[in-house]
């Protein structure tokens, strides 16, 4: 006869994973970013987590330099760029997708755009692809903190909504089954959106195209560098402060 053993001690139940987390570690959706009223707008996760399409080999063919990539998700475009000899770097607030963009053989940091970056104003080039232009629910702030993070002659690669529409907004991540993330603020910015938007926060338009039916924008300093040093205003002796 064998002794009886002990019950199990009971474990604590584990948190379910965000609809994004599960997105990522499958590959596939379905995922939607959930108004408060209800409507919804899907993600392609799968393209995400795909190879580059010609959309995207259109974004790459303009990189220059050190690349950052701002809110990378899961990694692919980081992935080819470090393909090509890039020093590229992704940032992204999902640890779920910087594990992937890592596995990619890529790197990435879990951080916000907004907190302290590696190689601040030494970044040659900037991605806002992916609808990555909402990121924080205010675009005017994150195009002027984009510009504080590249080179003097830096550039900004950034992705408009395919509907003209200029919004900001507080949503949820939906798995479309009855699971919702935690509601952050996010922004959809069409293309004349984002070129004013933009425009205001100092970049001027170099070009803009339309791949897949997907539109970008590339985007640089209104001011030239060298401009900007004769403008600087001078002392009463001539000399530069």
């Amino acid at each position: 006869m064998t002794a009886p053993t002990a019950p199990a001690a009971p474990t604590a139940p584990t948190a379910p994973a965000d609809p994004y987390t599960l997105a990522l570690r499958t590959g596939r959706g379905p995922l939607f970013l959930r108004r408060a009223d209800g409507w919804l707008l899907p993600l392609d996760v799968e393209r995400w987590c795909a190879g580059t399409d010609a959309a995207d080999e259109s974004v790459l063919a303009r990189c220059r330099g050190a690349v950052l990539d701002i809110g990378c998700g899961p990694g692919r475009l980081v992935a080819a760029l470090a393909g090509r000899r890039h020093r590229a770097l992704g940032i992204d607030v999902a640890p779920a997708a910087v594990a992937r963009t890592v596995g990619r053989g890529a790197t990435a940091l879990c951080r916000s755009v907004f907190e302290p970056l590696p190689g601040e104003r030494r970044w040659d080039t900037a991605l806002l692809i992916d609808g990555n232009i909402g990121i924080g629910g205010d675009p005017a702030a994150l195009l002027e903190r984009t510009a504080r993070l590249l080179a003097p002659c830096g550039r900004l690669l950034a992705e408009a909504d395919p509907v003209e529409v200029d919004e900001r907004c507080v949503v949820r991540l939906d798995d479309g089954r009855g699971a919702l993330g935690a509601p952050f603020p996010w922004a959809r910015v069409g293309r004349r959106a984002l070129l004013r938007h933009a425009q205001a926060a100092g970049w001027r338009a170099l070009r803009s195209w339309t791949a897949s039916g997907r539109h970008f924008a590339e985007l640089v300093p209104a001011t030239p560098p060298h401009r900007a040093a004769i403008a600087r205003p001078r002392t009463a002796a001539g000399a530069a402060p």
